[in-house]
């Protein structure tokens, strides 16, 4: 029975040797490092995926050289982990995208990785170049992904207007639903040469579903603008360049199985658009145009056609409708010259549409009587194109009669009987005096200075000086022997005007911090004579522990050093940008007490 035990004792160890040999044996077989490649054949126009994948965490990773390539992406890393019935599962790649330089036969060599403690190498593997593909199927990156799912287009109501024609330009920025946008920022607005622009604001940027290129899109309106050409010919709309941020997704998941987006910004331009603006026609153009292009309502009207003699009343010339309304001349009307007319005031009333301008323009004038009568007002003519018509319209305005009923006439002043004035002429007992040769004549309003108010004023000046500079003296003095004030107060000046920059950025987050970490940089290599912007934090703070400063202050100035670092990366609000405004100033004045 004992030997029967024994031997069972002994097959069982023997087992179980066995088995944690053919598991130690399994766990070194276990680990791999492979490459794998997309395609061993592609395109000169093509792209090729390298994936070098481990089953076990390593160090030291070290690619190939990618002779005959260039690397357009990578290398990026995803890593995958899981347990399936108890067994661990483990994986980790990273990945290049190339780009080939010339057609042939190239070696994507080996590449190495250190897995606890020992050297593995990847197996070297043939790619082969051909001539560009017509349909090219290549591993995109985030900017090519970008690039083809968002477009900025300039849309043009009209390419053939005439002059001084209303021309619509609309913005749109369309972006596949494959991509998102998350912001932009213009970086080159048309200066619109040769014409005569109106923005139109956009006050909501509202996402709408339509079509680009026959594939649907969402589109947002950026920019309106409405131009009138000034002058005919082919005239260039310049472009408007804007970087776009966007979020791409990748092929790439989260522990939780969402996509993985990569953030990048991109620049696009709307492309540089041309207008072929026609001249108006010469034909059947009237003599008094004055370029007024559109459709219009034309009136002449008085505030009261019945009124006395000196009172006023007003004559309005208004020009109403849709067009190029702040770009041409009123009419003036012909007045009888017996009629004080003052200078017309302008007033308009327009507002700016997408199809163009609409509104009124309008000269009023006062007009003031001196005589009784009537003053007819002549018809007047305004001229204007209408693009619609292709022709010109000439508007007349009605006569109008004014009536001064009370007040004198015109010849009033005139009528005086030629012997109303006469008189007698009495002489005096002499009828001619010689001239005085020496007339006692007075200056009349000449004042003397001596004995005056100004001569005793200036006389006791002095008087009242002495003490007023003998006070201003002593509180010179005093303010002086005030050592501590007025170092105080150097201090104070001397942080207002290194953090200066930084006052005027106040809730402009990212130039507020670079402006704030700049000044203090600077007041240290004002005080200190070096760079500090080559030094780290704990350089600096060795700094200034030997030059005796209060630990208190040091940690300040770090922790605003901090918070520049932080702001590139964080939100910060206003008031913690006003806090860190003052407490830099609050830090130097401390500082200046010992530097």
């Amino acid at each position: 029975m004992r030997v029967l035990k024994g031997n069972i004792l002994f097959m069982m160890v023997m087992l179980l040797f066995t088995g944690l040999h053919s598991h130690a044996q399994d766990d070194a077989e276990e680990i791999t490092f492979t490459m794998n490649l997309s395609k061993e054949e592609l395109g000169l126009n093509e792209r090729l995926r390298v994936d070098f994948t481990m089953n076990k965490d390593g160090d030291n990773f070290k690619p190939p050289q990618f002779n005959g390539f260039n690397v357009v992406m990578g290398p990026s890393q995803s890593i995958s982990s899981s347990w399936i019935n108890g067994k661990r599962s483990f994986s980790k790649t990273y990945s290049y995208v190339l780009k080939p330089t010339a057609r042939g036969s190239f070696t994507i060599n080996q590449a190495t990785i250190e897995i606890d403690g020992q050297t593995y190498k990847t197996t070297p593997k043939k790619v082969e170049v051909t001539a560009a593909v017509d349909k090219p199927n290549s591993e995109k990156t985030v900017d090519d992904v970008a690039d083809e799912n968002l477009h900025l287009v300039a849309e043009v109501s009209k390419g053939n207007p005439y002059l001084n024609e209303a021309v619509t330009v609309v913005y749109k920025l369309y972006v596949s639903p494959n991509i998102s946008v998350t912001n932009y920022r213009p970086l080159d607005n048309p200066t619109y040469n040769n014409f005569w622009s109106q923005d139109i604001p956009v006050t909501k940027h509202t996402a709408q579903n339509g079509t680009y290129q026959g594939k649907p899109y969402r589109y947002v309106v950026l920019k309106r603008v409405v131009l009138y050409p000034q002058k005919a010919g082919r005239l260039d709309i310049e472009p408007l360049s804007l970087e776009i941020f966007v979020d791409v997704p990748t092929n790439r998941r989260d522990f939780f199985g969402g996509r993985i987006y990569t953030s990048t910004s991109k620049t696009v331009s709307a492309g540089s658009r041309t207008i072929n603006v026609k001249p108006l026609p010469e034909a059947g153009k009237p003599a008094n145009f004055s370029g007024a292009v559109g459709e219009f309502d034309f009136s002449v009207t008085t505030s009261k056609t019945q009124l006395n003699a000196s009172e006023s009343l007003q004559a309005v010339v208004e020009v109403s409708g849709k067009g190029n309304l702040k770009l041409f001349q009123l009419p003036e009307p012909e007045l009888p010259s017996s009629l004080e007319v003052y200078d017309p005031e302008y007033e308009e009333g327009i507002k700016t549409y997408s199809s163009g301008m609409e509104g009124k323009v309008s000269n009023n004038y006062t007009i003031v009587p001196s005589f009784r009568g009537k003053y007819p007002i002549p018809s007047i003519s305004f001229s204007y194109f209408n693009p619609k018509t292709e022709k010109y319209v000439t508007l007349n305005s009605e006569e109008i009669n004014i009536e001064v009923i009370e007040g004198p006439t015109s010849g009033a002043a005139s009528a005086v009987s030629p012997s109303a004035n006469k008189q007698m002429v009495v002489p005096t007992g002499e009828q001619f005096h010689f001239i005085n040769i020496k007339p006692n004549l007075n200056a009349i309003g000449v004042e003397r200075f001596f004995g005056s108010k100004l001569f005793f004023v200036l006389l006791l000046a002095p008087l009242l000086l002495i003490p007023i500079a003998i006070f201003a003296f002593k509180k010179r003095e005093a303010i002086a022997s005030d050592v501590v004030g007025n170092k105080i107060k150097r201090a104070n000046k001397l942080a207002r005007k290194y953090l200066s920059t930084a006052k005027k950025e106040l809730g402009n987050k990212e130039a507020f911090y670079v402006a704030l970490e700049k000044g203090l940089h600077n007041y240290l290599k004002a005080k200190l004579h070096i760079e500090t912007s080559e030094f780290s934090k704990d350089k600096i703070t060795s700094i200034l522990s030997d030059k005796k400063v209060e630990k208190e202050d040091i940690d300040g100035f770090i922790r605003l050093l901090t918070s520049c670092e932080m702001a590139r990366y964080s939100p910060f609000s206003n008031v913690q940008m006003q806090q860190d405004y003052e407490k830099a100033s609050e830090v130097i004045s401390n500082l200046d007490k010992h530097l």
